[in-house]
């Protein structure tokens, strides 16, 4: 498993890519280092998410679709969804969570999930939440 440092707000986080999600990681892997903006999530519970539009995730020329995805991420899980009934997005669960939009339930593919600074993460979705945007940043790690 390879591992990203994810560095949001004030607080950094060391994840691990999930071997279900194989194309999706191999396309983010491509993008890397990656650098957003994390907002407070609408209709999902306690989550941040990368807002993403109408952006492709692509490997070998290809559109990454739906892999192992789920709607219920645990705490410290990171699923990217690749777009179709509501706009391209990546949400990071930092407590219950159902992900959702206007349009209803939303399925992404689990491929991140933090190992390390999990206890950190209320921190940042109350950082979020009550300060608004922050920036982050998805490094490899060597």
């Amino acid at each position: 498993m390879t591992r990203i440092r994810i560095t949001a707000g004030e607080q950094t986080f060391i994840a691990e890519t999930h071997p279900d999600a194989p194309r999706t990681v191999a396309a983010f892997l491509q993008l890397l280092p990656y650098r957003q903006q994390l907002i407070h999530v609408r209709w999902s519970g306690e989550a941040c998410w990368v807002p993403l539009g109408d952006f492709r995730l692509a490997t070998q020329g290809e559109p990454v679709g739906f892999e192992n995805h789920t709607s219920h991420p645990s705490v410290g899980d990171i699923l990217f969804y690749p777009g179709g009934y509501s706009e391209t997005e990546i949400i990071l669960a930092y407590g219950p969570c159902s992900f959702a939009s206007r349009m209803g339930p939303l399925a992404g593919n689990h491929f991140l999930s933090i190992v390390e600074g999990r206890d950190q993460l209320r921190a940042l979705g109350h950082q979020v939440l009550w300060k608004g945007a922050q920036d982050v940043l998805f490094e490899q790690l060597p």
